[in-house]
């Protein structure tokens, strides 16, 4: 990667590129319509995990389109960790997992994308499943 790729990458970032603005309003939407279908209180929680460069970019981001989904503080060593475990090496990224950490899917993204709504009830019966096995 030479350097005008890695500074449009880094501005990418920091600008909120495209896929992360329309993902970020997808999601939005995705949450909305399910949490209005649901009774209280919601059937999942999104959990913010910042990629940004500095918590000012972060709490930017988070005033502009974030909602009020819980968020990961941005000095948190957990952050990085958790970028490691769910292997985050692009963003946006929406991992489903259950309580207890284990993934339901690492392609939420794609999936609210494609199939709207539809897609939580596979994750319902994904986590019911993938439960019977794990005991």
């Amino acid at each position: 990667m030479d350097m005008d790729e890695r500074r449009e990458q880094k501005m990418c970032i920091r600008d909120r590129c495209g896929p992360s603005r329309d993902f970020t309003q997808l999601l939005c939407d995705f949450y909305t319509a399910l949490v209005a279908e649901a009774r209280r209180p919601a059937p999942f929680e999104v959990v913010f995990v910042s990629a940004d460069d500095s918590s000012q970019e972060m709490l930017n981001f988070m005033r502009e389109l974030h909602g009020t989904w819980l968020a990961l503080p941005f000095h948190d060593p957990y952050r990085h960790e958790l970028r490691k475990r769910y292997n985050v090496t692009a963003i946006p990224k929406l991992v489903i997992v259950k309580q207890n950490g284990e993934v339901i899917t690492n392609k939420g993204r794609k999936q609210i994308r494609e199939r709207g709504l539809a897609c939580f009830q596979d994750w319902v019966e994904a986590a019911d499943i993938f439960q019977n096995f794990c005991g």
